[in-house]
């Protein structure tokens, strides 16, 4: 249990301190959009791209790992997202409940947690997830919002509208150039090397008080359906993931038990500000993102408990 307690104290307690500091007035309104923003535009960028630059296709290649990840958090969103058009729930709205049923806080929780319960190993299969997350996950929610609000008229320019947004976002970028930096064979100038380092150790700090200042923000509307949103995501979603890594895909153990944990990580923000860009309500994500955060200190606790 001290094993337990030592991992995710200190990852939930960066959490809380945004939490307390937004609440108490120390930071303003502004902070979690703006720390956020640091984290996106230079934190994570910077860690993304060292791990990929340092690393060969070889040790990032896991086609295992990628269908198990890939298959049960598509599985769950394509579950959520039906279910709700059968109750009648508009397509943009259904996807962005689908996204909060299984869009994981990979870069935000998953990376720490990761890199504190297995060392460097972890960031691996930390990063492919992101990626998985980040690209293919948000990118069907983004084409099917588009259609289903009807700012775009077809599926085909839903698809190059979110490929060329997808180009601009630095969360892709930045560990595709680092892929390419590691393939060229070329030596790091110290001073980048220093740099970059600088802003990926800044990554888990900043990136949590920054949730932390986001949850502080008080929950307004409706909240429907919320709940099983949360139990989807710290449970089914897990628990998907626990059959394929274990007993269909018989992934190496460190391989297994990532993406066990990545699939019970809270809901991460990136629902909620897609659904704020495109004018919806974003009280049930909000709220699922607030209630499987402190949820999922207890089903992280009993995955770790279980793994130790």
């Amino acid at each position: 249990m001290s094993y337990v307690i030592t991992t995710l104290l200190p990852i939930f307690g960066l959490i809380l301190l945004g939490f307390a500091l937004r609440r108490s007035g120390c930071l303003g309104e502004a902070a979690a959009s703006e720390l956020n923003r640091f984290v996106v535009w230079l934190c994570l960028p910077a860690l993304l791209f060292t791990a990929t630059a340092s690393s060969s296709l070889a040790q990032l290649w896991h086609p295992e790992f990628i269908l198990v990840y890939a298959f049960s958090t598509l599985l769950i969103f394509d579950l959520v997202f039906g279910i709700k058009l059968l109750r009648g729930r508009a397509m943009a709205d259904a996807s962005i409940d689908g996204l909060g049923a299984a869009y994981a806080n990979t870069g935000y929780v998953g990376i720490p947690l990761c890199l504190f319960v297995f060392g460097d190993s972890g960031l691996e299969p930390a990063l492919i997830a992101t990626l998985l997350v980040v690209c293919v996950l948000f990118a069907v929610a983004v084409v099917l919002i588009e259609v289903g609000a009807h700012t775009e008229p077809t599926a085909l320019r839903a698809i190059a509208k979110v490929s060329l947004a997808l180009l601009k976002n630095p969360l892709v970028v930045s560990p595709l150039l680092g892929g390419l930096w590691g393939a060229s064979d070329a030596q790091m100038p110290q001073a980048v090397d220093a740099l970059l380092s600088l802003l990926g150790d800044a990554t888990t700090p900043c990136a949590l008080v920054s949730l932390g200042a986001f949850l502080a923000h008080r929950q307004v509307g409706s909240v429907q359906g919320t709940t099983s949103l949360v139990f989807i995501k710290l449970v089914i979603h897990p628990l998907l993931a626990w059959v394929l890594a274990f007993h269909v895909f018989e992934l190496p153990d460190l391989w297994a038990k990532s993406a066990v944990l990545l699939a019970a990580l809270p809901t991460g923000t990136g629902p909620y500000m897609l659904a704020e860009y495109h004018g919806r309500n974003a009280a049930v994500v909000s709220r699922s993102i607030l209630l499987s955060t402190l949820g999922s200190v207890v089903t992280l606790s009993l995955l770790l408990y279980l793994f130790e």
